[in-house]
């Protein structure tokens, strides 16, 4: 907790585990529940005194949410602190980006333009802006539903199995359901390769997929960079993880649930460069992976978002929410250097999204698992929801039943991958 008197209202947009994330931050800095507006209830903003949560069915889509903006833009017109506009969605992101100069006048926008963020958040330009820029990727094919139409059993593949396959565009793929469906795919056969892409698109996806090159390792081989660019486009703020884990289940892949903090003065300026110029602004998130045949990190995608664990990042001793208020509300961020986190190995915090058991069965047995071991012996370990200034009978249940979820998945997903 601080002394430091500073008004605002945080506005953030979602239920999920970032809202929760990010509430915490602003609570630990400010010791002040935040407002939060979504489309659903979901579990982690369930029983918290740190989120202040309104439901508004259709949300999460035009035209209910910008009916809805309009309408807080009525409630908080004569408000005389600053409003900060925060989505911790893709969806939520895009609305914002889309809306912003109707939104403007009356919240804090941190984001970039609409025409500049549906060219990162698509990923076929994203990697187009990666050649321009120089910034190693997978080798890429795009497959296009038209493509598809003309020989559903004959789309080409030009990579060797497995290949890595996903949606380029993920607001759309958030609606396409169908037995099987997962964030992104590992497909080990072209029965499996043209199954997905039938089942894609007879189920309502119109855009395209990105087929990549599969790149070798496990889950220890990913890295995960959270970012701060101020409304200046100046890079404020780099936070870099290693992920040590991800969910198995097949809605969740991709999403990691164990992150060692790491320090890579290559990666940050890499990625700073890139950043500043494209004239970034906002909050910034990138997975990326070791390529051990070239020795490169070949980044998959940015989300302009934080990220869904970014709560490693407050973790590890820098407050994620708090870079937006330096920035806009004190001011006093365009005169402070630039952050580059976990250099000092001696302040590292594990962050786990699974109970401490199940990373000790799951996690690959190595150096890295081993130096997580010891931060963990050493009670240098948290979560994002377990958060005892926020805890009571109802909250504590709730994280019990989340804990015995991840165990059940891990039990009946994961299969232990050789790399």
């Amino acid at each position: 907790m601080t002394n430091e008197k500073v008004e605002f209202t945080p506005v953030l947009l979602g239920s999920d585990f970032n809202v929760y994330g990010m509430a915490r931050s602003f609570y630990q800095k400010y010791h002040r529940p935040v407002k939060a507006y979504a489309a659903a209830q979901l579990a982690p903003t369930r029983f918290t005194k740190i989120v202040d949560l309104t439901i508004v069915a259709g949300f999460d889509k035009d035209p209910v949410w910008i009916e809805t903006m309009k309408k807080l833009k009525d409630q908080y017109q004569d408000h005389e602190e600053p409003v900060i506009l925060i989505g911790c969605g893709d969806g939520y992101a895009e609305l914002i980006s889309q809306h912003k100069d109707e939104l403007a006048d009356v919240f804090v926008c941190p984001y970039i333009d609409y025409k500049l963020l549906k060219t990162l958040n698509n990923k076929e330009r994203f990697y187009e802006i990666c050649e321009k820029y120089d910034l190693p990727y997978p080798k890429t094919k795009t497959i296009t539903k038209a493509e598809w139409e003309k020989d559903p059993t004959n789309v080409p593949q030009p990579f060797e199995y497995p290949v890595a396959l996903k949606a380029a565009n993920s607001v759309e793929w958030l609606d396409v359901h169908f037995e099987g469906r997962k964030k992104a795919f590992r497909i080990q056969s072209r029965e499996e390769f043209d199954q997905i892409l039938r089942l894609s698109y007879e189920n309502g996806y119109q855009s395209d997929f990105i087929l990549q090159d599969f790149i070798p390792g496990d889950d220890s081989n990913m890295r995960v960079l959270n970012a701060y660019v101020d409304q200046n486009h100046q890079v404020k703020m780099m936070c870099l993880g290693h992920p040590l884990l991800e969910d198995p289940a097949p809605a969740a892949i991709g999403n990691y649930v164990a992150i060692l903090p790491e320090y890579n003065e290559e990666i940050y300026h890499t990625i700073q460069t890139f950043l500043e110029a494209v004239k970034f602004t906002g909050y910034a998130n990138f997975d990326m992976k070791y390529d051990v045949r070239d020795q490169k990190f070949k980044l998959f995608e940015i989300n302009l978002r934080q990220g869904r664990s970014s709560f490693f990042v407050t973790l590890n001793g820098y407050n994620l929410a708090d870079y937006v208020v330096q920035d806009y509300v004190t001011k006093k961020l365009a005169d402070k250097p630039v952050v580059y986190g976990n250099d000092d190995t001696t302040k590292h915090h594990l962050w786990l999204g699974v109970p401490v058991k199940t990373f000790k069965k799951y996690a690959r047995n190595n150096p890295n698992k081993q130096a997580a071991l010891q931060l963990i012996k050493d009670k240098r370990v948290g979560t994002t929801y377990e958060y005892s200034e926020d805890m009571n009978l109802k909250r504590w249940a709730l994280i019990k039943w989340m804990n015995h979820n991840y165990v059940k998945n891990f039990d009946q997903y994961f299969k232990q991958n050789k790399g």
